[in-house]
């Protein structure tokens, strides 16, 4: 698959997406919206991946939005419609990586900002290089948190440290998001992609459809209640258990070796 603002490999079960705008700091303009987009679908429907990396070419993860383009259109807020720009894009990204039942890991190698705060959220892992940073930066441009971030950020970290980053801009270094409970893990730079591609592949050999079924219920439980989530999990695990993994599971614990999980 050949891309203009991505590269994408797959090996071992991995697909690796590389934003690839480094001299824009692989901010978002519509191609690479749209190739986005194109190499979700891509992954989703490909039996052989069975988990996805996403990363960023050079010294930043994401900076979020080319504005530049949104000055192309013009300098007067009417002329350009935010509410149906977000519908067609982030909205759609964010919405896909959740609902692709396949572990998706966010490798932060340097800056996310913006909606590149919200790809490396709506992520179900994040690694983060030393030398990343955080930001929501939208309030620095007058404008309100998109691309998840609202959904996202609170969850992650608390409503009172989200707020705190939205209100003020704040820039959150590797050991601050790790402390928040924004990232799972932080390498040295050189470490980042080889030990977020050794998890992912660890992943990779892991029981994907027990993994998107929890992928499932940790959605649901998000934003159900109790005895909702009860009986949700009641339902996912009526799929699980019938899993040609999970009787692979049991003969492998029963006979005390490691199993070998086929992704069915």
């Amino acid at each position: 698959m050949t891309y203009s603002t991505l590269l994408y490999d797959k090996t071992d079960g991995v697909a690796t997406i590389t934003l690839q705008r480094p001299e824009k700091s692989n901010a978002f303009d519509e191609t690479m919206i749209a190739e986005m987009l194109d190499a979700l679908r891509a992954v989703e429907r490909d039996a052989q991946v069975r988990a996805i990396v996403v990363t960023g070419a050079g010294k930043h993860f994401c900076a979020g939005q080319d504005l530049s383009v949104f000055v192309e259109r013009g300098q007067s807020p009417e002329g350009i419609n935010f509410a149906a720009h977000l519908r067609k894009t982030y909205n759609v990204i964010v919405s896909r990586i959740r609902a692709i039942e396949k572990p998706f890991i966010a490798a932060v190698n340097g800056a996310a900002a913006g909606a590149g705060l919200g790809l490396a959220c709506a992520c179900d892992l994040r690694h983060a290089s030393e030398q990343a940073r955080f930001r929501m930066a939208f309030i620095g441009i007058a404008l309100a948190p998109d691309s998840g971030t609202a959904f996202w950020l609170p969850r992650l970290v608390g409503l009172g440290r989200a707020t705190e980053m939205a209100l003020t801009n704040e820039l959150i270094d590797a050991n601050q998001a790790l402390q928040y409970g924004l990232v799972n893990r932080v390498f040295k730079p050189d470490e980042l992609l080889p030990r977020t591609r050794e998890f992912a592949i660890q992943l990779a050999h892991a029981p994907t459809k027990g993994i998107g079924l929890t992928k499932r219920a940790l959605n649901y439980g998000l934003t159900a209640d109790l005895d909702a989530t009860l009986e949700y999990e009641a339902l996912v695990q009526e799929i699980a258990g019938h899993t040609a993994d999970h009787l692979e599971g049991v003969k492998a614990f029963v006979e005390k070796r490691a199993p070998e999980f086929k992704g069915k």
